[in-house]
């Protein structure tokens, strides 16, 4: 089957979306490494035969580029890392789960991509999501899922998630997760940093900034006021970035919302393609999309909605979810399950 052409370019589109609202992020972090790095941007656009056109292109490639690329892998690793945890997933060998293991790299190979790494949930809800990039992605599937679905409806659904990592909407989804969370308060990237005790980054980042200063700013005076300065726009940052983040979360969530239905809706079809089987995917939605009844003392942070968003079915693997914060858009991250099947139909129909 050829590649969706509608979905590479929602993709495109939505990933493009997400780059040039990192790039304000940038921006503003560039501005605060503008005394340090103008020599440099100064040599880089004399070099370049652009005229005026060359400061810009210099202050791109030698700041915002580099910067860029950091801020949004660091994005991308968190949140993966964070969907993991969230929902209590381990990684499991090739011993603990044979079959799994199996399952994952003979449909990996038939959806021609990386067999990802696989982590597996001590919950009796069935579900599963991927995360990560098309090259470093980790599937994740509950004990319940494994109980509940017979062999075809397994393959149907880990197909379903192999088709997100081969079609890459996984990379961007895991990344438009990121700053949504942050604003509601759903991600602590500082505050998980420093209650894992791990402080000296900070305190290497901090020795590094003073180190700069008075390597670059020889006047004692000057380097206090340059610290100074410094200081104040990162308590500024502090301050205000809750209102920021707010600001730029919502065409975040709404260029994910654009992307949602479609990428669901190429998944199911790729897993019938890949497995033959299009009966069997809408067996497997027909039986999960129902949410099913929780305990009342299931782990809520699994139902927080940036997991939700990435799993097979939208109801997580357990909780029944913190309230709503304070910064919320409502989205529908999934199309109706009558809609999934009906298209499956369709796709059984042409086959």
């Amino acid at each position: 089957m050829g590649p969706d052409t509608t979905l590479t370019r929602r993709v495109a589109a939505t990933l493009g979306g997400l780059a040039l609202l990192n790039l304000a992020f940038v921006a503003a972090v560039g501005s605060l490494l503008a005394p340090w790095v103008r020599p440099l941007v100064a040599a880089l656009a004399a070099a370049l035969p652009l005229g005026p056109a060359s400061a810009p292109v210099a202050w791109l490639a030698a700041v915002g580029a580099p910067l860029l690329a950091l801020f949004l892998r660091a994005q991308i690793g968190y949140a993966r890392r964070y969907a993991v945890s969230a929902v209590g997933a381990r990684e499991v060998d090739r011993d603990e789960y044979p079959d799994l293991h199996a399952r994952v790299d003979r449909l990996a190979h038939l959806a021609d991509c990386p067999p990802p790494r696989v982590a597996v949930v001590d919950s009796a809800v069935p579900n599963s999501l991927a995360v990560g990039t098309a090259r470093d992605a980790t599937v994740v599937v509950s004990e319940g899922l494994l109980e509940t679905l017979d062999d075809a409806e397994l393959d149907a659904v880990l197909a379903h998630e192999l088709a997100h990592v081969a079609n890459r909407d996984v990379t961007v989804m895991t990344l438009a997760t990121f700053i949504p969370a942050v604003a509601s308060g759903e991600y602590a990237p500082l505050a998980d940093l420093l209650g894992g005790r791990r402080v000296w980054p900070v305190a290497a980042a901090g020795a590094a900034l003073v180190a700069l200063v008075a390597a670059t700013v020889p006047d004692g005076v000057a380097a206090v006021s340059a610290l100074s300065a410094a200081a104040a726009v990162l308590i500024a940052t502090y301050l205000l970035g809750g209102i920021v983040l707010g600001v730029v979360a919502v065409p975040v969530v709404l260029l994910s919302r654009s992307l949602s239905r479609t990428r669901e809706f190429a998944a199911d079809r790729a897993a019938a393609v890949v497995t033959g089987d299009p009966a069997a995917v809408a067996s497997a939605v027909r039986t999960l999309a129902t949410d099913p009844a929780r305990p009342p003392g299931a782990d809520k942070r699994s139902a927080r909605r940036g997991v939700r968003a990435l799993c097979f079915v939208s109801h997580g693997f357990g909780g029944d979810g913190a309230e709503d914060p304070p910064f919320d858009v409502p989205v529908r991250s999934h199309p109706p399950a009558e809609d999934r099947t009906r298209r499956l139909r369709e796709v059984a129909a042409d086959q």
